[in-house]
Formats: C-alpha cells, sequence, structure tokens
C-alpha cells in the first residue's frame, strides 16, 4: 500500500510496530475472507461519558449489556453528526484506533477466541485486521458480552 493511502490508524500501527493486515475494498459491502469482520460503535452513557464498542458486523449492541459492562444506569448510540467533533470520525470509517480522546473501549467476547478480527482502518473503504488481544492492549480496552446476536 503507498504511503498516501495509509490511513491514521495504519500509521499509528507502524508507529507501535504492532502486525497488521491492510485492506482497501470497492462497492458497499468489504469481501474479507480470511477472518471476521468487526464495526465500531459510539455511545454515550447516562454519566455522559462515552464509550467505544467494537462488536460483529452482524450483531447489534445488547444496550443493556453494554450498559452493565461499563458500569451505567444506562447508554444510547450517539447521533451520527456528533461522531466526527468527538472522535475525528465519520460514519462508516471509524475506528477503535486514534481516535481524538481515549474512551473506555470494549470489545465483543465473540472474538476472545480468535487469531485475527477485520474492523475499520479509520477511512470509508479501509481496514485493518489484526490479533484481536494486540488491539484491546493498543486501546487499553477489555472485553465484554455485548453483542445481541440476530
Amino acid at each position: 500500500m503507498a504511503k498516501k493511502d495509509k490511513t491514521n490508524v495504519m500509521r499509528i500501527l507502524d508507529q507501535q510496530r504492532l502486525d497488521y493486515d491492510a485492506y482497501q475494498f470497492e462497492g458497499d459491502t468489504p469481501s474479507i475472507p480470511d477472518a471476521p469482520i468487526y464495526k465500531t460503535l459510539v455511545t454515550v452513557g447516562k454519566s455522559k461519558e462515552h464509550y467505544v464498542f467494537v462488536i460483529p458486523l452482524d450483531c447489534e449492541l445488547d444496550l443493556k449489556k453494554a450498559a452493565q459492562v461499563v458500569g451505567e444506569k444506562s447508554i444510547h448510540m450517539i447521533k451520527e453528526k456528533e461522531l466526527l467533533p468527538l472522535t475525528g470520525y465519520v460514519h462508516g470509517g471509524c475506528s477503535p484506533i486514534g481516535m481524538k480522546k481515549h474512551f473506555v473501549t470494549i470489545l465483543d467476547d465473540s472474538a476472545k477466541t480468535l487469531d485475527k478480527i477485520i474492523f475499520s482502518g479509520g477511512r470509508i473503504k479501509f481496514s485493518v485486521g489484526m490479533k484481536p488481544d494486540q488491539l484491546l492492549e493498543l486501546v487499553n480496552g477489555q472485553y465484554g458480552n455485548v453483542a445481541l446476536e440476530h
């Protein structure tokens, strides 16, 4: 991948000397065959604290479980227009790595047994794949049972 095609996420991973795979794709749906794809969701709690949840692409966030995991009475998704000013990312290109501020980050338990997960590389149509434990170490996150399966 050319230097100009590197996202901020990829530059951070390079700086940390972490192994990752970079993907750039066309169309609406990424077809990346070698690992499950996860999405990054940003929420706000009753306390006004923000939280980041990384869950499988085909699942929904269980708001009750998520609130329990982070010790909130309740949480809800932030409005799309709040995403860019809060995180520095646009909808569809939000990565748990490289946000403007550090937020408590929870990776769904489903990733615990996986060798690699794929998630946004910080720009639409860019993704990165890496070991879940390395992602959590980098963002100082933890695992939690937060996804609601379809």
